[in-house]
């Protein structure tokens, strides 16, 4: 399909968006970028420019802020919102996405590059469900009577929003980080400026406009796309902003810890990872194969959790290799918009020279690699799903995350083995395990050092299960009970009866 003709197939309302003037949202409407500055956003599948958006600059984060904590004062619309009311307006946010899903799944091929059918299915189904979740948990926040050992006094606790939520987000979801990172802290009742990235803007700010028709309040949600480090420090460093929630690179991750660290800041960091994937001798092969190459092909293995380590049991090893290839060659690989495609481009020209040089010094280093699928012509970030043999565990593509389709397998031989190998990482976000016995499986999710281990399956998420790492994967976690805690302060009030 050409470009011409994929343009013409767009939603209104997507080539509206896409003609938008550069903007910002903070407090409640579109605005220009007080540092003047804007960048080109990249359709990957072509390498076209699509769209301009703007840049925030330090006066744009700090005017956000502003806009952000007004909203703390307990005079404020937000604040005197009942609970109810508050999870009504989530709810409404969760149903406009549900709205207005094709939409959304087309800004998510545009910009990131994404299949349409998986970023329907996926990006936009779980980022709705994720509000419509923590749209349950405003009227279930509540405090406790204590019963302490002094007589005559009487003690409670009270949750409160912990204050202005900064959030700095990658390339990879943008609008499902958008629910991930947004829907429980604005259940918690704490204001958000959300720094998306400047490659994939497009749905968090049409999100942010969609936020304030819902009901949302001028101020309590702030999107500003954000060039460089600049304006990511900004945030870190801004005294009003009192957590930090961030997706993105472990490099980047340490950056931001030592900066809250500075004003004793809440943080989360959902980091990188480098999954170690098991296939033992018993499991379910074609299965274990499909999900595997599922895993590592999916989104182009732009995915933090992608089983990257694929270790195989030495008696099934060449198989397996064998039938990921025969998998990989099965993709359909083209443009997201197009009919029947089923594997998409990287991010960016950057992304693919940098997936490029790994593969390349493997090769160098003596690592078997294999690539399978037809590239499109005509344009386009594209790189073949690549599956790596002839490696040893102190090799750079075993260690390092590639953020690619690139998988590496290595044979191993018993249980004890495979785990210590597993395990012999920087990283612990995810782990997998295959297997037919109910033992290993015991054995195996006890000793791996993960935030999330799958049994005999891959990558499902759900908004009421956390998810984070052990690590340097991060620290903290997103989804679920857990990541309300991270928006909350808890105060005890003593009262004393004569």
């Amino acid at each position: 399909m050409s470009t011409t003709t994929r343009a013409q197939g767009l939603a209104s309302v997507v080539a509206s968006r896409l003609a938008a003037a550069p903007h910002l949202f903070i407090d409640g409407e579109r605005c220009e970028a007080l540092s003047g500055r804007t960048q080109p956003v990249i359709d990957p599948g072509t390498g076209t420019q699509i769209a301009t958006t703007a840049c925030a600059g330090p006066a744009d984060i700090d005017a956000a802020v502003a806009a952000a904590a007004r909203n703390l004062d307990p005079a404020s619309e937000w604040r005197q919102l009942s609970p109810l009311e508050r999870g009504r307006i989530l709810s409404r946010i969760g149903e406009a996405i549900y709205t207005h899903a094709d939409q959304f799944a087309e800004l998510e091929v545009l910009d990131g590059g994404k299949v349409r059918g998986a970023a329907r299915a996926i990006d936009v189904e779980f980022a709705a469900r994720t509000f419509l979740y923590y749209a349950g948990w405003p009227s279930k926040i509540h405090g406790t009577t204590v019963p302490v050992s002094h007589p005559g006094i009487h003690v409670r606790t009270e949750r409160e929003p912990v204050g202005v939520a900064g959030m700095i987000t990658a390339w990879n979801f943008p609008l499902l980080l958008c629910g991930w990172k947004m829907a429980p802290a604005l259940a918690a009742g704490c204001p958000v400026v959300f720094k998306a990235s400047e490659e994939t803007p497009l749905s968090a700010l049409w999100l942010a406009e969609l936020a304030t028709e819902a009901g949302l309040p001028p101020g309590v949600l702030n999107v500003v796309p954000g060039h460089g480090a600049e304006p990511g420090a900004t945030l870190v460093s801004h005294p009003d902003v009192r957590k930090l929630s961030f997706t993105g690179s472990t490099v980047v991750g340490r950056q931001i810890a030592r900066g809250a660290a500075d004003l004793v800041k809440r943080v989360t960091l959902e980091l990188g990872g480098k999954s170690a994937n098991i296939i033992f001798p018993d499991a379910d092969l074609d299965a274990a194969v499909a999900g595997s190459a599922g895993g590592i092909f999916w989104h182009s293995g732009q995915t933090c959790s992608a089983p990257s380590r694929l270790f195989v049991h030495r008696g099934i090893h060449d198989e397996v290799v064998d039938k990921l290839l025969t998998q990989a060659g099965a993709l359909t690989i083209g443009h997201g918009l197009d009919e029947g495609v089923d594997f998409g481009p990287l991010v960016s020209e950057r992304q693919l020279e940098r997936v490029r040089g790994y593969v390349e010094r493997a090769a160098a280093d003596g690592a078997k690699v294999h690539q399978a699928g037809e590239l499109p012509s005509g344009g386009g970030f594209f790189f073949p799903p690549t599956v790596i043999a002839g490696v040893t565990d102190d090799m750079e593509c075993v260690r390092e995350e590639i953020f690619g389709p690139v998988v590496v397998v290595l044979p191993f031989d018993d249980a004890d083995e495979v785990a210590r190998r597993a395990n012999a990482s920087d990283y612990g976000l995810a782990a997998g395990v295959w297997t037919g016995s109910v033992a290993t499986e015991h054995t195996m999710s006890r000793a791996l050092r993960a935030g999330t281990v799958y049994v005999n399956g891959w990558g499902l998420t759900d908004p009421a299960a956390p998810f984070g790492g052990f690590a340097q994967s991060g620290y903290g976690r997103d989804l679920g009970p857990d990541s309300l805690d991270g928006y909350l302060e808890t105060k005890s009030v003593w009262t004393f009866h004569g």
